[in-house]
């Protein structure tokens, strides 16, 4: 795929504001919790850049193979643990509002096993991914997962020397 549009360079200040709060909400939950986030909506939405990158990530931090090749069939699947379901059909229901409101269930399961600041965390960073989706769909981004952790790492840095 060809990329269209870098929106990096096409409105640079508020790609690094956006950037700055999907790092926030990302760090605010379980990293390995936040990748089969990451790594399902993008299977939802057809995100190939995303997926890649989000499976690279997840087997990085030792997410098992089998796992993330079962993660597009995780109800059948049972290598995966109550709240990592109940997270699972919260992004499900999210992802796919469009659908129908279904979330419903999806919310009453959650609620047994994430608290209320959890819940936020989770919705926001479901909506961080389905964002980050529409925008490497949208414009065609397909980046290496090294190089963006590069980039990471130089805002971290620039951060944490302001």
């Amino acid at each position: 795929m060809t990329a269209r549009l870098d929106p990096l360079a096409a409105a640079p200040s508020l790609m690094k504001e956006w950037h700055r709060a999907s790092l926030a909400i990302s760090a605010s939950l379980d990293p390995a919790l936040a990748e089969l986030i990451e790594i399902r909506s993008s299977q939802i939405n057809g995100c190939a850049n995303c997926i890649n990158m989000h499976t690279t990530y997840a087997r990085e931090r030792g997410e098992t193979e089998q796992r993330v090749y079962l993660l597009a069939a995780w109800r059948e699947a049972p290598c995966y643990t109550e709240r990592e379901r109940a997270a699972l059909g919260w992004t499900e229901a999210l992802t796919r509002i469009s659908e129908g409101h279904t979330h419903e269930a999806a919310y009453e399961a959650l609620k047994d096993h994430f608290t209320e600041e959890e819940r936020v965390k989770l919705t926001l960073m479901i909506n961080i991914i389905n964002g980050w989706n529409r925008i490497a769909v949208g414009f065609g981004g397909f980046v290496d997962p090294a190089a963006v952790k590069v980039g990471n790492a130089k805002t971290v840095s620039k951060a944490a020397a302001a």
